[in-house]
């Protein structure tokens, strides 16, 4: 392809970087892929990070894949939380319509914790919180329950980097099971390790609210994740103490759960891929809708850096919502956006061609 300049994204504030692009045709193992080079400093925009851009230098070492070694207090754990889960709904008929409605809030509120806060603030920094926000998100995100900030922010910018490889802790390729809970029963491949603990994570570590969590992070689960959803309807509206825990803790956490793992496997293999149809991650509305805008995973990777995660606005993405209704109430800032221009331009050279139907 021709060398193209153009606009590569812009914040509603207006701040805008020029960047430059090309192609080049690059083999990872078996696979032959197209990659787009960018320049990594003009992506780097005033986001102070590249990490999350994909190296296509990486190589899988050739030879025999290590083996696999279980974490069996992990499978245990995940067994019990699902058995629970299973237990809780046959509870549902029995629960006032108050429990129901707090489990729905706490969902929400965790899952914000998560796609608005180490996803798509600190992981990507896609626009800027104040501080009063990043305690709320910071709370929230304890109240999911997915590891702290700064692990969560790790994996995932090593998942962008080095996606659909042995660097990726959740690689599709390994396939559904493997990238939706499997990568947590096992060990981490020794390549997801030496990447992850080579990147820049310097702007985590300066942020003093996620250090807190950090420090603080297994009692705030414990008080955030399963005592507070379990004692407000125990306590408020005299709920039974076995629904009031099964249904807005455990219910509520391992729907949470899945409906984020979901992005890594479902959005990696089902859907269409309108921007580039080079790499996996693909646009799945019914992921989006459970994971409150996190679906539209083919534009993700193509522009890891826009905080809507998406061209559509508020459509299926909650997330996005949030994220201007604190713009405008003056908490968020900064919120970076790819132009249109630059969108249709990526659709036609490296898209599938879905986008003409819609």
């Amino acid at each position: 392809y021709p060398l193209l300049l153009f606009k590569e994204f812009s914040s509603t504030s207006s701040t805008t970087a020029v960047g430059t692009v090309t192609s080049r045709v690059t083999r990872n193992g078996n696979a032959v892929m197209e990659k787009d080079l960018l320049n990594h400093e003009d992506l780097a925009g005033d986001r102070g990070m590249i990490d999350d851009i994909f190296d296509e230098t990486y190589r899988e070492k050739e030879g025999p894949k290590p083996p696999l070694r279980y974490v069996w207090r992990n499978i245990i754990l995940m067994s019990l939380l699902h058995l629970g889960a299973l237990f809780a709904l046959t509870l549902i008929p029995s629960a006032k319509i108050q429990t129901l409605a707090w489990a729905v809030l706490c969902f929400v509120v965790s899952a914000l914790g998560i796609t608005a806060g180490s996803h798509r603030l600190w992981s990507h920094r896609s626009y800027k919180a104040t501080l009063p926000l990043r305690i709320f998100l910071t709370i929230a995100n304890s109240m999911a329950f997915q590891n702290d900030i700064y692990e969560w922010v790790r994996d995932h910018r090593v998942h962008h980097k080095f996606s659909e490889t042995d660097a990726d802790p959740h690689n599709a390729m390994r396939g559904f099971f493997f990238s939706h809970i499997g990568w947590l029963l096992v060990r981490k491949h020794p390549d997801v390790i030496e990447k992850g603990q080579k990147l820049d994570l310097s702007d985590i570590k300066a942020d003093k609210v996620v250090m807190f969590q950090r420090r603080y992070y297994k009692p705030s689960v414990v008080l955030l994740c399963f005592t507070l959803p379990a004692v407000v309807p125990w306590y408020f509206w005299d709920e039974s103490i076995v629904i009031s825990f099964f249904i807005p803790a455990i219910l509520r956490y391992t729907i949470g759960l899945n409906a984020t793992w979901l992005v890594n496997s479902a959005a990696h293999m089902f859907g269409n891929r309108p921007y580039d149809q080079n790499i996996n991650p693909r646009e799945n509305p019914l992921v989006s809708l459970g994971a409150l805008g996190e679906g539209f995973h083919n534009y993700h990777h193509t522009f890891p850096y826009d905080y809507s995660t998406s061209e559509f606005g508020w459509r299926f993405n909650l997330t996005t919502a949030f994220i201007d209704l604190m713009c405008l109430l003056g908490l968020a800032s900064d919120r970076k956006k790819v132009s249109k221009e630059v969108i249709l331009a990526r659709k036609m050279r490296t898209g599938d061609g879905s986008h003409k139907s819609g």
